[in-house]
């Protein structure tokens, strides 16, 4: 791996642009669930911030257990199927 003169490894940096673009989901799913009135804007957002808060811990290193980190997984991924389930049964 290619080592830049800040420290911060290519993965590192690509990590890094990925938490501002799942922050930025968040941020449009809150205005579609405001804005437009959408239950699962909200659910959208809960998932992806979840994902920022994820991967946020892991990029900075932040100790938190295996049991946490699978626990925040599980819940962005419930709130992400409920939202495509309101999305697929709305009318």
């Amino acid at each position: 791996m290619q080592e830049y003169k800040a420290g911060m490894q290519l993965p590192d940096i690509l990590q890094l642009i990925a938490v501002i673009v799942e922050a930025a989901v968040a941020v449009l799913s809150v205005l579609i669930a405001v804005r437009k009135k959408k239950m699962y804007g909200w659910c959208i957002a809960v998932t992806f911030a979840l994902f920022v808060i994820f991967d946020i811990s892991r990029l900075f290193l932040v100790p938190v257990s295996d049991a946490i980190h699978a626990l925040v997984f599980l819940v962005a991924c419930v709130s992400m199927l409920y939202a495509v389930w309101l999305v697929y049964t709305e009318k």
